[in-house]
């Protein structure tokens, strides 16, 4: 009984887990939207890493990777309507780290398009897909929870880093 009571116990452990890191994922986009740079540096470890790939910006420790989102080019993003649009992330646990696997769409409003109406929903331009990228989050599980060590985006374009992000993911299922 004490051995199932602690299978139980571990389960509803890496339950709690997941649900935390869900939400610390789920954060990103409406802290990058807003310019909360405060979730950003509550959320990186200190000395976190923020790769953004060959071309743009990137950051390291949760302060500099929290003023990135205040910068003017950021800003002037937010103010054209940046949207930042997640899919369901893969966790992989263990013990006190993860690997969180995810995809990201930066969307933007389309100045140019004809307007469309939608009935009950308003007319609109719609939106642009700007760029799709793989997303590789290195958590840490410290005292104050699980904290970004790394986070690593590839932009999807048919090119080898975005797919080694995306294999990594299900290496544990190869033979």
């Amino acid at each position: 009984m004490a051995q199932d009571s602690l299978a139980l116990e571990q389960r509803i452990q890496a339950i709690e887990h997941r649900l935390e890191i869900y939400n610390l994922i789920a954060g990103h986009p409406p802290s990058a939207d807003t310019g909360a740079d405060y979730y950003a540096e509550a959320v990186y470890a200190d000395d976190g890493v923020f790769d953004r790939g060959p071309g743009l910006s990137g950051a390291a420790g949760n302060k500099a990777i929290a003023a990135s989102l205040k910068s003017a080019g950021h800003q002037a993003a937010i103010a054209g309507g940046l949207a930042h649009f997640t899919g369901l992330p893969y966790i992989a646990l263990d013990g006190d780290t993860a690997v969180v696997t995810s995809y990201l769409q930066i969307l933007t409003p389309n100045k140019s398009g004809a307007p469309v109406e939608v009935p009950n929903h308003g007319a609109s331009r719609g939106y642009h897909i700007h760029r799709v990228v793989a997303n590789r989050w290195e958590l840490v599980r410290e005292a104050a929870g699980w904290k970004i060590k790394r986070r690593t985006l590839r932009l999807v374009d048919g090119s080898e880093p975005s797919r080694e992000i995306l294999r990594a993911a299900l290496k544990a299922y190869e033979k």
